[in-house]
């Protein structure tokens, strides 16, 4: 009896869904809200919302750092680490001419109800194509008017 209630909880245990567990720590409030920046900032972008995007960021003390990758040719002298601002990404996308979108995957978002942090996949897409793929994070922290992004990194190619 023993033994088949102990192969039971070990089935179980493989067979329950982990990605939907909440980590130990994590402000389930705090995650939620984090989790409805995270869609503003993809709807940002496929609105061309300068704005918007403008807005999600801490005005001012943040930071923005490209990472080219291994398989990312540079020109001599390029540095891989390339620090840029939220502000260029928002002009950048409210000024783009062509359909502009960042599809996210793997999002895995935690927080203690103060700071909290995003992981995630994506595919940056403009016109339809994919023009770049890779690995963000960010770190974000409640404010008085709600979350905001105190930096972001991403990979580049």
């Amino acid at each position: 009896m023993k033994r088949l209630l102990a192969t039971a909880l070990l089935l179980s245990a493989f067979c329950h869904p982990l990605a939907h567990a909440q980590p130990a720590g994590d402000d389930a409030v705090a995650v939620a809200e984090i989790g409805t920046i995270v869609k503003a900032f993809q709807a940002a972008i496929v609105a061309k919302d300068r704005a918007a995007l403008e807005a999600m960021f801490l005005p001012a003390d943040n930071s923005w750092l490209t990472v080219a990758s291994d398989a990312v040719k540079r020109k001599p002298g390029q540095p891989r680490v390339r620090p840029s601002s939220y502000r260029q990404f928002a002009e950048f996308v409210g000024n783009s001419k062509l359909p502009v979108e960042e599809r996210f995957y793997n999002v895995r978002i935690h927080s203690n109800g103060s700071v909290g942090a995003v992981y995630f996949d994506f595919d940056f897409v403009e016109d339809g194509k994919v023009t770049n793929r890779g690995a963000e994070s960010w770190h974000l922290v409640k404010t008085e008017s709600g979350w905001k992004i105190s930096s972001m990194v991403f990979s580049l190619g």
